[in-house]
């Protein structure tokens, strides 16, 4: 891992990132839709980086992702996201509507907390180790599409029939849902015939340039870029 430093370059901010990382995945997408320019710091987390007792000064979580922006540390994907929302507010993530605003944080909600953390790295290898080898990939299955099935009928029911998941403009809701959706795809193998909503979403979030950039295979830690 490169050095960690407490203070950003002025004017650019680091964001300390793994290319698989969904929760990296989120951050990298907000700040390009915010148009923000900023250095990618790659913490490896199978080598264990993220444990680094230098990392620990920027996210005692031990997770990525962590933001410094001058002298301001985040460590944490959601507050990230808000952080640029009221630093960088063109274009906006989150409406003014205060219904469409509580559904865009449900959304994310229900990925950042619902979804994502039953099944992160330190939660498959627990169970692999504890109940079996190859029991990680039913879990996770079961957690994604508990989530999307929850996520697909609210955007159904209150989504307000946009061309997005909440409107007609990305907004916080499709931030979330991108990296979580592309995950299901490419690793988790999800029928996304099932979730009809999500899939139309998907397909909109991959031809889209800032969706595009934030990538996994894009960023310079993937395996494909070393």
């Amino acid at each position: 891992m490169a050095e960690v430093e407490a203070t950003a370059t002025a004017g650019r901010p680091r964001l300390y990132s793994y290319w698989r990382s969904s929760c990296s995945h989120r951050a990298r997408i907000a700040l390009n839709l915010k148009g923000v320019d900023y250095e990618y710091k790659a913490v490896n987390l199978l080598k264990g980086e993220q444990s680094d007792p230098e990392f620990l000064k920027l996210n005692p979580m031990k997770f990525v992702p962590a933001l410094v922006d001058d002298d301001a540390v985040i460590g944490d994907s959601y507050a990230i996201a808000l952080y640029l929302e009221d630093k960088y507010p063109d274009p906006p993530l989150l409406p003014q509507d205060p219904k469409k605003k509580a559904l865009n944080h449900q959304i994310a909600n229900i990925v950042s907390s619902g979804i994502q953390p039953l099944h992160n790295l330190s939660v498959l290898r627990f169970i692999e180790q504890k109940v079996g080898a190859g029991e990680s990939v039913s879990w996770t299955q079961q957690q994604i599409e508990r989530g999307f099935t929850a996520i697909e009928n609210l955007i159904q029911q209150k989504g307000c029939g946009g061309k997005y998941a909440t409107g007609d403009e990305i907004q916080l809701a499709d931030v979330f849902l991108a990296p979580q959706i592309y995950a299901a795809i490419e690793r988790t193998k999800i029928d996304m015939s099932n979730y009809p909503t999500l899939a139309r979403l998907h397909a909109l979030y991959m031809a889209h340039p800032a969706f595009q950039a934030a990538l996994p295979a894009k960023q310079p830690d993937a395996p494909s870029c070393t």
